[in-house]
């Protein structure tokens, strides 16, 4: 996916016209040689959309010529100051079009739009090095002068931290900067820069709600614009195919379409209902990829606990491939569903949603009375489907009720975990509690699937001939692990069940 680096620097500009662009550097701590490098013509064109959505979420993306670095660089926003993730591809073909890998990296925002040239940027560059003693470059001080097409001309002047220096140069070079007249920029990017006023004028994203809410909507929309933001982040994991990412991006979802469900009353349920649906259906696709590599991952684990004897290779093929598609059509068509209509359209319903969040009267309550009614509310509604499905007998019906239960257990440590801001160490005590119930009633649901899927298999297996021994054995084992959960149930159930926001 091309080479990903970390990027510190700051921008600076004049403060007024008797401001020395170029101060002298010698003498900084830490700092032996000042070397001044070879200039550099660099010719750098900007890739967005036509709306420009990917500066209205802080990231740049380009083809530049020129320089030691020439290539395609796209530039994503950290939650670190002056600091930024940069995807570096070798330049490859006429530039026309944006490399896929790079396209990818942006679909969340682009959502289906064409990348296209909205800037070209000319610069003259001229660099100097700070080295250390043994010759190390620590930063690198650039001098550039812009011109952009269409836009503006301008100077300004770009302090980089290199793989040898520590942020504390970095200090030291502003304060001689400073002292000679310059400032921080007022744009973030050359890009921003070059923009001016179209990117002012460019719609922008619903943007972050009060970090201390003061009403039950305020709670709902901090805890409801956090999981739209980790689906965001998620997403270009996803189609890297990092590790864990599907599972973390199907957890945000279920996070978001909980709480949906928890808040209904500060929603008006005509517009939010639906979303549910998308978000339900969101997490089915996710879910095809991550349940095959759970249950392939459980099925390994069960067969490495039985001796090898009573596992033939026949036996061992079949458990390892599991049931359902394989790895590459479970991600195949996860990619297909991620690039496809339906899931661009449910972003931008979020989006929506966030901008101008249909609340109800009842959204403006104040937040902690509101909050600790909603997390009560959900624990009630927990220890009905708990008692009840203990009250059942074993077998088929409890397994559903049990299943049914773990879902409420979700939704209530959602609940409690979107009041901690407000509510404190009760909520996040609360929230704690409910993991451990519903983690509890996943280990039994987990078995349940297993042993199901098991079963699948010795009838394909006994279809084709083959002894069937093996997925006899380890039904059992997964009947013995259900048997197990399900009969810690009780007890853990009655820890769970206390505390003020039990209700």
């Amino acid at each position: 996916m091309g080479k990903r680096v970390r990027e510190t620097e700051r921008k600076y500009e004049a403060a007024d016209p008797t401001a020395d662009p170029e101060p002298d550097l010698t003498g900084l701590p830490g700092v032996a040689e000042v070397r001044t490098l070879e200039p550099a013509e660099l010719d750098a064109v900007y890739f967005d959309t036509a709306d420009l959505r990917l500066a209205t979420h802080r990231t740049t993306l380009r083809r530049r010529t020129g320089g030691d670095d020439a290539g395609w660089h796209l530039k994503l926003p950290t939650s670190q100051a002056d600091t930024r993730t940069e995807v570096q591809l070798p330049l490859g073909g006429k530039g026309k079009s944006v490399p896929r890998k790079l396209a990818a990296e942006v679909a969340v925002h682009t959502r289906g739009r064409t990348l296209e040239p909205v800037v070209r940027l000319r610069n003259t560059r001229r660099r100097v090095h700070l080295l250390d003693a043994d010759s190390t470059p620590l930063a690198e001080i650039a001098y550039d002068h812009v011109t952009a097409e269409p836009g503006p001309s301008w100077t300004e002047t770009e302090v980089e931290l290199l793989a040898g220096g520590e942020p504390a140069l970095l200090d030291a070079v502003e304060e001689r900067l400073t002292a000679a007249g310059l400032r921080r920029s007022s744009s973030p990017s050359k890009l921003a820069r070059a923009l001016g006023d179209r990117l002012a004028d460019a719609p922008k994203p619903p943007g972050p709600s009060a970090s201390s809410p003061d009403t039950a909507g305020d709670a709902a929309l901090a805890y409801l614009h956090a999981q739209v933001q980790a689906i965001a982040a998620y997403d270009p994991a996803v189609r890297r195919d990092e590790e864990d990412s599907v599972h973390q991006m199907r957890v945000s979802t279920r996070r978001l379409r909980s709480a949906l469900k928890s808040f209904r009353r500060e929603f008006d349920r005509t517009a939010t209902d639906p979303v549910g649906e998308e978000l339900k259906w969101l997490a089915a696709v996710l879910g095809m990829e991550r349940d095959r590599e759970v249950l392939a991952d459980r099925l390994a684990q069960r067969v490495s606990e039985l001796p090898p004897s009573y596992v033939p290779d026949p036996a061992r093929t079949r458990l390892r491939g599991g049931p359902g598609a394989s790895h590459a059509t479970a991600r195949k068509t996860l990619l297909g569903e991620l690039d496809g209509d339906r899931y661009f359209a449910l972003l931008d319903t979020l989006d929506a949603l966030l901008a101008a969040p249909p609340l109800l009267d009842a959204a403006k309550a104040p937040a902690a009375p509101a909050l600790t009614r909603t997390v009560r509310r959900d624990h009630r509604r927990l220890r009905g489907l708990v008692e009840s499905a203990l009250a059942l007998e074993p077998g088929h019906e409890r397994d559903l009720s049990l299943h049914e239960a773990r879902k409420a257990a979700k939704r209530a440590r959602y609940s409690s975990e979107a009041a901690q801001p407000v509510l404190g160490k009760p909520a996040a005590k609360h929230t704690k509690r409910m993991k451990g119930i519903q983690q509890l009633l996943g280990e039994h649901q987990d078995s349940v699937i297993a042993r199901d899927a098991v079963v699948r298999l010795a009838d394909e297996a006994r279809a084709a001939g083959e002894d069937t021994f093996a997925y006899g054995a380890l039904a059992q084992l997964e009947r013995g692990l259900a048997a197990r959960a399900e009969a810690a149930v009780p007890g853990a159930w009655r820890e769970a069940d206390q505390g003020e926001l039990a209700g």
